[in-house]
């Protein structure tokens, strides 16, 4: 198993990364991180954990780079440069292209809150190199016009606890030009930090990715 902290470039910066790829790996699952969490959050390690013993390879990597994190924090989604982040998570999944350990391997991008929009425009951006986006209580409106140009499936997890988050997840996804559903999970939320939340995440991604995934 390769195992180690990584700089992506990105941005004309660096950006800070976690990699894991277990022997005979099935797919590199990419969580995007910088809005609403951090690759360093317990929640994080513990899916990329539950991942690994699946056979799935992973990369967490922060959008911001360490010195803007901080200012990161303080922002809301409405005031965070969205197209940016799509663009820095591009870069980062064409550094995975380039990896000898994961060039190979298809590549699942797991997004939560704002991040998830970077998740779709990535995914509109590179529908060859990204076999599927998971966006996990996420807010895909965010990626507004990038949408009618996503063409790879998609999958869309809500709590179901508010009506308008499925509505918003539902309409997002009936403008996708590619595949995509609409599921419930108990718990299901941004930060991931409700009980069982990190289990059922691990298995999502697990299912979602036998799903979709059709060896050539």
């Amino acid at each position: 198993m390769i195992s180690e902290m990584v700089s992506v470039p990105a941005d004309h910066l660096t950006l800070s990364g976690d990699f894991v790829v277990p022997d005979s790996s099935r797919a590199t699952v990419l969580f995007v991180h910088g809005v609403h969490t951090s690759r360093q959050d317990p929640a994080t390690r513990s899916v990329a954990a539950e991942l690994h013993r699946a056979g799935f390879g992973t990369l967490a990597v922060d959008l911001f780079s360490e010195t803007e994190g901080r200012r990161a924090e303080a922002m809301s989604e409405q005031r965070v440069d969205i197209d940016m982040l799509g663009r820095r998570l591009i870069a980062a999944v064409d550094w995975l292209g380039i990896q000898p350990d994961a060039r190979t391997l298809p590549v699942v991008l797991f997004a939560a809150g704002a991040e998830a929009a970077a998740a779709l425009i990535a995914a509109a951006a590179l529908p060859d190199e990204v076999l599927t986006v998971v966006s996990w209580a996420g807010q895909p409106e965010l990626a507004d016009g990038f949408l009618e140009r996503v063409r790879v499936p998609v999958l869309f997890v809500e709590s179901g606890e508010d009506p308008e988050d499925l509505r918003s997840s539902g309409q997002a996804a009936e403008r996708l030009a590619g595949p995509h559903a609409v599921r419930e999970v108990r718990g299901a939320s941004h930060r991931l930090r409700e009980p069982g939340a990190l289990s059922r995440a691990a298995a999502v991604v697990e299912e979602w990715f036998t799903e979709v995934h059709r060896p050539t």
